[in-house]
C-alpha cells in the first residue's frame, strides 16, 4: 500500500500535468468505451471530443468559481454546436455566423483568464461540430453530445476539487517556486565566473526571470479568484505568506551588488564565491522542496547544508581584510536572509508578513471596451483569426476539400497574437502533424482490432494532454494519432483514408495563418522597442522612488512598493520578450537586433541593482538624510532617460558623468564598511543608467 501511494505521489502528485492528463483521459475513456463496445462509435467519440474540449477550457478557480465557469462552458458549447447543426444547410449563413462569433468569442476571452479558456473551447467545439455533422445520425446530436462530454468531465473534476479545494492554488504556488529554483540554479553559475561567460548566463537569466514574474502573476490572479469566492479569507493567510516569501526571495535572487568578475581575484575571495554558488544551489533545492511540500503535503525539511555553508562564509569573511571583504558582505547578507526566510517557512513571527493584494478594479465591460480599437493586440488577433477562418471556409467550399474544416482547426491552433509565436507554432504544427501521420499509419497497421485502436486512442489522448503545456510539437504528434485512431474506429479504414487530406488541410491552415499575420498587423518588434524602453525606464524610476520612500520611512503595508517592483519586472519582461521575438522575425525586420539585445541586457542589469538596493531597504545602513541627495539626482536622470521625447532627441540632457565622478570620490573617501557598499549600489545604478543612455545615443532608437 505504501509503495502504491509513493508511486502515485512520485508519478502524478509531483507532476500536475500528468495528473491533468490522467484525469482528462479517464473521463474520455469512461465516455467513449461503453458506446464503442455497444457498436455506437460516433456517440462515444463525440462525447470524448466534448470532454477533450472541456479539459482545454478549464480555469484556475476556487471550486465555487469552477461551478460558474462550468455553467458558462456548457452553455457556450451548446450554442456553438447547436448553431452548426441548425445552419448546416445554409452554407453562407453558417460561415458568416461562425466568423462573426469568432470575433466576439476572442474579445470576450480578453476580459480575463476565466473567459479566455472557455471561449477558445467554444470555437474548438464549433469546428468539431462542423467536422462531425456529416456522419451524425441527426443534426441535433452533436449539440447534445459535445456539451454532455464537457459536463461529465467538469463534474468529475469538480468532485476531485471539492475533495481538495486548495489543489489548484498549490499547483500555481509550486510552479512559482520551481521557476525560482531554475533561476537560482542558473545564477549559481556566476559564482565564480569570468566576464566572457557572464554575458550568456545573464541572457539566460533575463529569460528565466520572465518565467518567475509570469508565475507570480498567475499566483496573484488565482489568489484573487479564491478571495472573491470566500466569505472568510483567513484560510488564505498561509498562501499569502508564501506568496510574499516567493516575492522577497525573487527580489533577493534578482539582486546584483557588483559585476561578478570584479567580486574576487584572490584565492580567498574565489573560495567564498564558490561558497555563494553552492549556497544558491542549496536555495534552489530548498525551493523545489517547498514546491514538493505544496503538491504532496509532505513536511518541508530545510537543507541543513545552508546553515553551515552560510556560517563558513561568515567566518571566512571575518578573517579577511575589510577592503577585500566589503563587496562580499552584502551579498552574503542577502543569501543568508533568503536561507532564514525558508528556514522559518510557516512561522508567522519569524517569517514574512501577510500582504494585501492588488485587484483589477475594472468591470468586465470596461475591460471589453478597452479592446474595441484596432490598436489593441487582441482586436487585431480576432480580425486576423476570423479572416483566416473566412479564407479557409471559402477554400473548403470551392475546392470541395474532404474534411476541409481541418484548415480552420489548424488555423485556430497556429494563429497567435504575435508574429514570432505564430511562426513557431506553424513549424511545430507541420512537423508534429507529418510525424503523427507517419507514426499513426504504422500503428494502425499493427493495432487492427477495435480494442487495440481504443487503447491507441486513449494512450494518444493522455500523451497529448501531458505534452500540451510542455512541448507543443510533441503534443501535435499525439493529437494526430488520436484523430486517426478515432476516425478508424468510427469508420473502418477511415483513419487511413484521411491521412493525406489531413496533411493537405494542415498545410493550408498553417499557410493562411502565416500569410494573415505576415501582412496584417504583424507588429514588428523594432517598432515597439522605443516605447518598451520608455516604459521600462519609467517603471524603473517608480520602483526607485518606492525604494526611496521605504528608506525614508519603512511602511507597515508595502503594497505600493510591491506594485512598483512588479510593474518594473513586467516592463523588463516585455523588453526581453520583444528581443526574443525579434529573433524569429525576417532578417529585414531585425534592424536593431544588437542594440535591442544590449539595451535589454542593460535594463535587466539596472533592475538587478535596484533590486539589491530594495532588498536591503530595511537595514537602514545610514539615515535617509545622508543619501537623499543621491536618490534625488538619480531619480532625475531616470526620469529624463525614460521620456519618449528625450529618446527622440539627438542630444540627451541626461549626462551622468558629474554624478559618477562624485560617487567615485565619495567611495574612495569613505572607510570600508556598509556605507561604502551602499555608495557602490548607487554608483552601479547611475553607471548602468548612463550606459543605457549612451546606447540609445549610438543606436538612434526612436
Amino acid at each position: 500500500m505504501r509503495t502504491n501511494i509513493k508511486f502515485f505521489r512520485d508519478v502524478f502528485l509531483l507532476h500536475p500535468y500528468r495528473l491533468f492528463a490522467l484525469r482528462a483521459t479517464i473521463s474520455m475513456g469512461v465516455l467513449a468505451v461503453p458506446f464503442i463496445i455497444a457498436g455506437l462509435p460516433f456517440f462515444g467519440v463525440t462525447l470524448a471530443l466534448g470532454a477533450l474540449a472541456g479539459a482545454l477550457s478549464e480555469t484556475d478557480d476556487h471550486p465555487k468559481g469552477r461551478v460558474k465557469s462550468l455553467s458558462i462552458t456548457i452553455l457556450s458549447f451548446f450554442i456553438s454546436s447547436f448553431s452548426v447543426g441548425l445552419l448546416n444547410n445554409y452554407t453562407w449563413i453558417l460561415g458568416a455566423g461562425f466568423i462573426l462569433s469568432t470575433i466576439i468569442f476572442i474579445l470576450i476571452g480578453g476580459i480575463g483568464e476565466r473567459y479566455r479558456a472557455i471561449t477558445f473551447g467554444s470555437i474548438l467545439v464549433g469546428i468539431y461540430a462542423m467536422l462531425g455533422i456529416e456522419i451524425s445520425p441527426a443534426w441535433y446530436w452533436q449539440a447534445i453530445l459535445l456539451p454532455a462530454g464537457a459536463l461529465f468531465h467538469g463534474i468529475l473534476t469538480l468532485i476531485l476539487i471539492f475533495r481538495n479545494p486548495w489543489r489548484l492554488l498549490d499547483q500555481q504556488m509550486a510552479n512559482g517556486f520551481r521557476a525560482l529554483a531554475d533561476y537560482l540554479e542558473k545564477k549559481a553559475q556566476l559564482f565564480p565566473s569570468d566576464k566572457k561567460d557572464q554575458e550568456d548566463i545573464n541572457k539566460d537569466l533575463a529569460l528565466l526571470n520572465v518565467n518567475v514574474v509570469n508565475a507570480l502573476e498567475r499566483i496573484k490572479n488565482v489568489l484573487n479568484n479564491y478571495a472573491s469566492e470566500m466569505k472568510n479569507t483567513e484560510a488564505l493567510n498561509s498562501y499569502l505568506q508564501r506568496f510574499m516569501l516567493l516575492q522577497s526571495l525573487h527580489e533577493r535572487a534578482a539582486s546584483t551588488h557588483q559585476r561578478h568578475d570584479k567580486l574576487g581575484n584572490s584565492n580567498e575571495q574565489i573560495e567564498i564565491l564558490e561558497g555563494f554558488g553552492e549556497m544558491l544551489r542549496q536555495l534552489a533545492y530548498a525551493s523545489r522542496m517547498v514546491a514538493e511540500n505544496m503538491l504532496t503535503g509532505t513536511p518541508y525539511n530545510h537543507p541543513p547544508a545552508l546553515e553551515w555553508i552560510s556560517k563558513a562564509i561568515d567566518d571566512k569573511l571575518k578573517t579577511m581584510p575589510v577592503e577585500d571583504a566589503q563587496d562580499l558582505i552584502l551579498l552574503h547578507h542577502n543569501l543568508h536572509r533568503s536561507h532564514v526566510s525558508l528556514k522559518y517557512l510557516d512561522n508567522l513571527e519569524e517569517g514574512t508578513s501577510i500582504p494585501r493584494l492588488r485587484r483589477d478594479e475594472r468591470t468586465p465591460w470596461q475591460r471589453l471596451k478597452e479592446q474595441l480599437t484596432l490598436r489593441h493586440p487582441r482586436m487585431r488577433y480576432a480580425l486576423r483569426l476570423s479572416l483566416t477562418f473566412a479564407l479557409g471556409y471559402v477554400l473548403q467550399i470551392y475546392l470541395d476539400l474532404d474534411k476541409g474544416q481541418w484548415v480552420m482547426l489548424t488555423s485556430l491552433f497556429v494563429s497567435q497574437i504575435t508574429y514570432s509565436d505564430t511562426r513557431r507554432r506553424l513549424f511545430e504544427r507541420l512537423l508534429g502533424t507529418a510525424t503523427g501521420i507517419i507514426i499513426g499509419a504504422a500503428l494502425l497497421q499493427i493495432f487492427t482490432t477495435t480494442a487495440a485502436q481504443v487503447l491507441l486512442m486513449m494512450g494518444s489522448a493522455m500523451a497529448f494532454f501531458y505534452w500540451l503545456r510542455k512541448k507543443y510539437s510533441v503534443a501535435v504528434i499525439f493529437v494526430t494519432t488520436f484523430v486517426l485512431s478515432a476516425f478508424n474506429i468510427i469508420s473502418n479504414d477511415g483513419g487511413i483514408n484521411i491521412m493525406v487530406p489531413r496533411l493537405i488541410d494542415t498545410l493550408l491552415g498553417a499557410t493562411l495563418s502565416f500569410l494573415t499575420i505576415r501582412f496584417l498587423w504583424p507588429g514588428w518588434q523594432y517598432r515597439r522597442i522605443s516605447g518598451l524602453i520608455s516604459t521600462a525606464m519609467e517603471k524603473n524610476r517608480n520602483y526607485f522612488q518606492a525604494i526611496a520612500k521605504e528608506y525614508k520611512q519603512a511602511s507597515n503595508d508595502d503594497l505600493k512598493y510591491r506594485i512598483a517592483r512588479r510593474e518594473a519586472h513586467l516592463a523588463d519582461n516585455e523588453l526581453a520578450q520583444a528581443w526574443n521575438s525579434m529573433r524569429q522575425e525576417p532578417k529585414s525586420k531585425q534592424r536593431i537586433m544588437e542594440n535591442a539585445l544590449t539595451i535589454t541586457y542593460l535594463n535587466h542589469a539596472l533592475l538587478s541593482h535596484l533590486s539589491a538596493l530594495g532588498a536591503h531597504r530595511e537595514t537602514h545602513i545610514e539615515s535617509y538624510k545622508d543619501i537623499e541627495p543621491l536618490f534625488q539626482q538619480i531619480d532625475k536622470k531616470l526620469n529624463e532617460a525614460g521620456k519618449e521625447s528625450t529618446i527622440k532627441e539627438d542630444k540627451f540632457s541626461s549626462d551622468l558623468s558629474e554624478l559618477l565622478l562624485t560617487l567615485q570620490q565619495q567611495i574612495k573617501d569613505t572607510e570600508a564598511g556598509l556605507k561604502r557598499q551602499q555608495l557602490r549600489l548607487f554608483y552601479n545604478i547611475a553607471a548602468t543608467t548612463s550606459k543605457i543612455i549612451d546606447e540609445l545615443k549610438r543606436s538612434g532608437i526612436h
